[in-house]
């Protein structure tokens, strides 16, 4: 299902975000950042190495809270944090955002920033605007429709075929990640609810043993994660109505169910979430 477009205030956060990085007109001088946390010299941030786990900021309901994204490299933490904040809303489609004061929001130099936003460029979630940085892709209902057919065309026929040849066993070993999608709906939160939800369905397309097919298909559901533009948030039920979908393809998969796998893999495309 795709993330759909009703309002919910219950999924709203307590309090507004602060916009993530959006272009400032100059930057802050002196030796604190923006925060209040001292300033930390490039040399010894870590940038482009191996060194240990940095705190990137990350979308949170409550502003100020922090998560460590444990990455081999700074641009792969900017780049997580990047995709969070696409999905939750936080960078807002068709707005522009620069390197530097990306940047300064996460601490860190313009040069891994400009590195992930190049990556999110040929994933097709933004676009660079010369001399000013990089535009949120907006995206329109037939662009959510077209990608959800082309999910459609390649998840059914391979989820019917292995509904036929996998073992009852094999899918309750993807109960956990089933039961992660229903946790993250049940809060609301839609950035934790479009990792578990690719990983639940990417997990169950690897049982193909086919990369290609598994590589493909995640990439064309994060874009289908992407929201509209100027669209109301994804509303809790839809991703809890989502979620209780993952749990009942699990249950007629081990129970060897054939006509209600095939109904649920049809039909789990027309709807909202994932």
């Amino acid at each position: 299902m795709e993330q759909g477009s009703a309002h919910d205030d219950a999924t709203a956060p307590s309090a507004p975000h602060e916009p993530v990085g959006r272009r400032r007109t100059a930057a802050s001088p002196g030796r604190t950042r923006a925060d209040g946390s001292p300033r930390v010299p490039e040399q010894a941030r870590g940038e482009h190495t191996h060194d240990a786990p940095r705190t990137v900021p990350a979308t949170s309901p409550e502003p100020g809270v922090r998560r460590t994204v444990r990455r081999h490299s700074v641009r792969g933490q900017i780049l997580d944090a990047l995709r969070t904040a696409l999905v939750s809303g936080e960078l807002v489609p068709g707005e522009v955002y620069s390197g530097p004061a990306l940047g300064e929001r996460f601490g860190v130099s313009a040069t891994p920033v400009r590195e992930a936003m190049q990556r999110l460029v040929l994933e097709g979630a933004v676009e660079v605007v010369p001399n000013r940085g990089f535009r949120v892709a907006e995206r329109t209902a037939r662009d959510l429709s077209e990608l959800a057919e082309v999910r459609a065309l390649i998840e059914v026929p391979v989820m019917l075929g292995l509904a036929r040849t996998v073992a009852a066993e094999r899918w309750a070993e993807l109960r956990p990640l089933a039961e992660a999608t229903v946790t993250a709906a049940a809060c609301g939160d839609l950035a934790a609810y479009a990792d578990h939800d690719r990983a639940f369905h990417g997990a169950l397309l690897a049982l193909s043993d086919n990369r290609q097919l598994v590589l493909v298909a995640d990439d064309l559901h994060r874009r289908a994660q992407w929201p509209l533009a100027h669209a109301p948030r994804t509303i809790r039920a839809t991703l809890v109505a989502d979620a209780a979908e993952h749990s009942a393809l699990l249950d007629a998969l081990i129970a060897g169910d054939l006509p209600v796998v095939r109904s649920l893999v049809r039909e789990h495309f027309t709807g909202g979430a994932g």
